[in-house]
C-alpha cells in the first residue's frame, strides 16, 4: 500500500476540505455545521485520507459499494468502454446496454422480459410507479412508513421516514406499517403474530382506501435505511396474495438489498425471506448492480407489463438511460461476482462471521438491544434500557461515531442504529478487525 500513498500531500486534504465548504451544497444537511471527512483514495474494503491513515469502510459508502472500491475488472471495463463509445443516446442500440440487460434478467428469472435503465434508484422507483399506474389505470401507491425509496417527486413521497414530510408534492400515496417485531405496532410477541397482524392491517388499509383505486404496493425487499428489517416468514406471500386478490401490482425495491447484499442476488430470492417462491411484478435496482462506479439504476419488468407497451407509448425517458460507461460497469460487476463467487462469499460472511460476532457483542454490551440481518446487511438497534427498548439519543450516536473513526472504521449510522454493511468482498480478517473495533468503541461509550 505504500506506493498508493507516495504522492499524498496533507495540503491537498486541506484544500479539498476548504473547497468543499466554500462551494459544495450537501444533501440532507444544515450547511453551516458540516465537517465532512475527506477521502483521498480507496481500494477493496478500505479508504484513506491525505495523511495516509486507513479506515475500514463498513458503510460501503451508502450501502452500495458491494464489489468494493476500485475493483480492477470494473475499472478496466469502464476504461475500455470510454475509449470505444463513452456516450450514445438511449434511442440507439449498443452492445454494452444489451449485455447488461441480459445479465440482469438472467439473475431475476424467466418471469421478467425487459429492463428500463435509469440514472439511479430514485428514478427507478419513479418509473416503476409510472408503469404500474399506466398498466392498471389506477392512481394510488401504498408503501411502508419504515422505508426509503429516493429523493425525487413520487419516490420521496412513497418514502415513509421524516424526509417525506417537507417534500409531499406528489399525489396518490398512502402509507402503512410493515412487520417489525422488536418495535411492534401490533402488540405481537411472536413472528407469527407480527406477520398475521401486519397483513390484517395492510388489508384493512387496502379496503379502506378502495382497492380499485390502488395501482401498486411498493416494498423494499429488506427495508435498509429503516433498520435492516427482515420480513417474517409468510409476509411476502401474504402481500402477494392481497395484491392478486385486488388486482394490485407488487413492486419490490431492491436498490439497497440487491446484488449480493443479503447473500443472494436479490433479497426476494433469499430462502429465509421468500419461502413461498413469490415473484414480484416489477423490481427496481441501482447501487450494488455496479457499486455506483458510474451512476445506474433501473426497472426489471415482467413480461406481462412489458408487453403492455408493445403498442402503447411509454411516456418516459432519460438522456443517460443505459449510459455505456455504466452498462460496461454492470457487465463487469456481474461477471466478476460470478467468477469470484462474491455473492456466496457474502452469505458465508454473514452466516459464519458477522452474525455470530455481532451476537457476541450484544451479549457483552447493554447498549445493543437487538441484532438483525443476513449476508453483509446488518443493523444493531441501540437502546438506553433493554427492558423499555428506549432508543439511545443522538448524542450517543455521535460519540460512537467518533470512537469508531478514531479507531480506523468508517461507520454507517442512522437514527439509533449502527448498520454493519461492508462490501460483499470483505474478508474474514477484516471482519475480525472490525468486530474488535466495535467492541472497543462500545466499551468507551458505555464507560
Amino acid at each position: 500500500m505504500s506506493d498508493l500513498h507516495s504522492d499524498l500531500d496533507p495540503a491537498d486534504g486541506t484544500r479539498a476540505y476548504d473547497l468543499d465548504r466554500a462551494h459544495v451544497f450537501h444533501s440532507w444537511s444544515a450547511q453551516g455545521s458540516l465537517h465532512p471527512f475527506v477521502v483521498a483514495g480507496a481500494h477493496g474494503c478500505e479508504v484513506w485520507d491525505y495523511d495516509g491513515k486507513h479506515y475500514l469502510d463498513f458503510s460501503s459508502q451508502l450501502v452500495n459499494m458491494n464489489i468494493g472500491h476500485t475493483h480492477p475488472k470494473v475499472v478496466a471495463a469502464i476504461q475500455e468502454q470510454a475509449a470505444l463509445l463513452p456516450m450514445i443516446a438511449p434511442a440507439h442500440a449498443n452492445l454494452a446496454r444489451g449485455e447488461a440487460a441480459s445479465r440482469i434478467l438472467a439473475k431475476a428469472g424467466s418471469a421478467f422480459g425487459k429492463v428500463f435503465f435509469t440514472n439511479g434508484g430514485a428514478d427507478a422507483n419513479e418509473n416503476a410507479i409510472r408503469m404500474a399506474r399506466l398498466t392498471t389505470g389506477r392512481d394510488k401507491v401504498l408503501s411502508q412508513y419504515r422505508s426509503y425509496h429516493g429523493n425525487t417527486g413520487a419516490a420521496v413521497v412513497a418514502t415513509g421516514d421524516w424526509r417525506r414530510v417537507p417534500n409531499e408534492y406528489s399525489r396518490g400515496h398512502v402509507h402503512f406499517f410493515g412487520p417489525f417485531l422488536y418495535r411492534s405496532e401490533f402488540w405481537a410477541s411472536t413472528p407469527e403474530e407480527e406477520c398475521a397482524r401486519a397483513l390484517h392491517h395492510l388489508e384493512r388499509v387496502i379496503v379502506s382506501e378502495g382497492a380499485s383505486s390502488i395501482a401498486a404496493i411498493l416494498l423494499e425487499g429488506v427495508p435498509g435505511t429503516a433498520g435492516v428489517l427482515i420480513p417474517p416468514p409468510g409476509y411476502l406471500a401474504g402481500v402477494r396474495a392481497l395484491c392478486d386478490r385486488h388486482g394490485i401490482l407488487l413492486i419490490l425495491d431492491e436498490v439497497m438489498s440487491g446484488f449480493g447484499r443479503t447473500g443472494t442476488w436479490f433479497s426476494w430470492q433469499h430462502p429465509d425471506i421468500n419461502q413461498d417462491d413469490v415473484t414480484p411484478d416489477l423490481i427496481t435496482f441501482a447501487k450494488g448492480v455496479n457499486s455506483g462506479y458510474v451512476p445506474a439504476g433501473g426497472v426489471i419488468i415482467s413480461e406481462s407489463i412489458a408487453s403492455a407497451f408493445d403498442d402503447q407509448v411509454f411516456p418516459g425517458g432519460l438522456t443517460y438511460s443505459g449510459h455505456p460507461l455504466a452498462m460496461a460497469a454492470i457487465v463487469a460487476t456481474i461477471d466478476a461476482m460470478e467468477e469470484e463467487g462474491i455473492v456466496e462469499h457474502a452469505a458465508m460472511i454473514g452466516r459464519d462471521v458477522l452474525g455470530p460476532g455481532l451476537l457476541a457483542l450484544a451479549a457483552k454490551h447493554p447498549l445493543i438491544g437487538e441484532v438483525r440481518g443476513t449476508g453483509v446487511f446488518w443493523a444493531l438497534d441501540l437502546v438506553t434500557d433493554r427492558e423499555t427498548r428506549e432508543p439511545v439519543p443522538s448524542s450517543t450516536i455521535g460519540e460512537l461515531k467518533g470512537e469508531l473513526m478514531a479507531r480506523g472504521l468508517l461507520p454507517f449510522l442512522s437514527d439509533n442504529r449502527l448498520h454493519v454493511v461492508p462490501p460483499c468482498i470483505v474478508t474474514v480478517e477484516e471482519c475480525v478487525r472490525a468486530l474488535a473495533i466495535y467492541d472497543e468503541a462500545f466499551t468507551a461509550v458505555e464507560n
